[in-house]
């Protein structure tokens, strides 16, 4: 027996789920439209037609700092990089002096490029 036919089994039967799911809601989920349910959902503020200008008393036009995506995409990655330490100390015993090392290596190009990010003053928030 190959050894990913149970892998592409599970595969078979996840996508299997999704498109029955999906088509059963549809065929017998409630189908009551009404106005609200078929505009865009706009976070809670109301979307208005000249929300990208951005006027006075305009809500749902206020522009964001660049800093506030600057912020997040640092704690994205950040984040996701801070996850790949989970498997290796799982499985540290097992990895000897090259998981050491390599993870050695990870925390150095995690601090430089938050030592990178501290001094050009992308974690303070002005």
């Amino acid at each position: 027996m190959n050894i990913e036919v149970p892998t592409l089994v599970l595969g078979a039967v996840a996508a299997a789920f999704g498109v029955f799911s999906i088509f059963l809601a549809a065929l017998i989920g409630p189908k009551r439209y009404n106005r609200a349910k078929l505009e865009a959902y706009e976070c809670g503020i109301e979307p208005t037609p000249h929300a990208v200008s951005g006027g006075p008393g305009n809500a749902a036009g206020q522009r964001f700092p660049v800093k506030y995506y600057l912020t997040a995409m640092l704690f994205i990655i950040f984040d996701i990089e801070i996850v790949f330490l989970y498997p290796w100390a799982v499985h540290f015993d097992a990895l000897g002096v090259f998981g050491l090392a390599a993870m050695a290596l990870f925390i150095f190009n995690v601090s430089v490029a938050y030592a990178y990010e501290w001094r050009r003053g992308g974690l303070s928030w002005d």
